[in-house]
């Protein structure tokens, strides 16, 4: 039986706590057709750090929250709204809940439940790097990310429908090779 042709029309772009990359992974957000962002608690804290309200992002996005137990934004991958899931930035912590299973923020449950529906999802997790110097909020810092964050990139590389990119070129690649897949153009282009 030949399959059904997808219904799956969008983008879901999930933000974590990270202000590493986020200018420049939410202006790739931007130039996506049909993409919506999903919104965790720490993103929610840490977007008006670098500049960003809700009132602002909701100019260009549909805007999803984390505002409930159980994820209730996750119900629109049931309804077969979304043909890729992204997680951009991601902290070390949403990457070892992914590379462990465990599913208890807006992003981490969009990731678990897009690998059951069988969803790509691009993951730019940010401690892929010995050293990394990356932007807070009023200054700049060195990072020196643990051995631990390594293995949980490695891990999370492992897991089905995902691709794990380590920095702004890669993310804007595994994207263009998503959109060419889709048959769909960047957004300006």
């Amino acid at each position: 039986m030949p399959a059904a042709p997808t219904t799956r029309a969008r983008f879901a772009w999930t933000v974590t706590g990270s202000g590493h990359e986020l200018e420049p992974a939410l202006a790739l957000a931007a130039r996506l057709p049909d993409c919506d962002l999903f919104l965790s608690a720490a993103a929610e804290e840490v977007l008006p750090m670098y500049g960003h309200t809700l009132d602002e992002l909701k100019k260009r996005f549909r805007i999803f929250r984390d505002k409930t137990a159980s994820s209730v934004p996750v119900g629109t991958l049931y309804e077969e709204a979304y043909h890729t899931v992204i997680v951009a930035p991601a902290t070390s912590n949403t990457v070892a809940k992914c590379a462990v299973g465990i599913s208890d923020s807006l992003p981490t449950n969009m990731y678990a439940q897009a690998g059951k529906l069988g969803i790509p999802s691009i993951v730019f997790a940010c401690d892929t790097e010995p050293v990394i110097v990356t932007r807070a909020p009023h200054d700049w810092v060195t990072l020196r990310p643990r051995r631990i964050e390594f293995e949980n990139v490695e891990r999370l590389r492992g897991f089905e429908h995902t691709e794990v990119v380590c920095n702004m070129a890669e993310l804007e690649a595994a994207l263009a090779r998503r959109l060419q897949a889709l048959e769909l153009a960047w957004l300006g282009a």
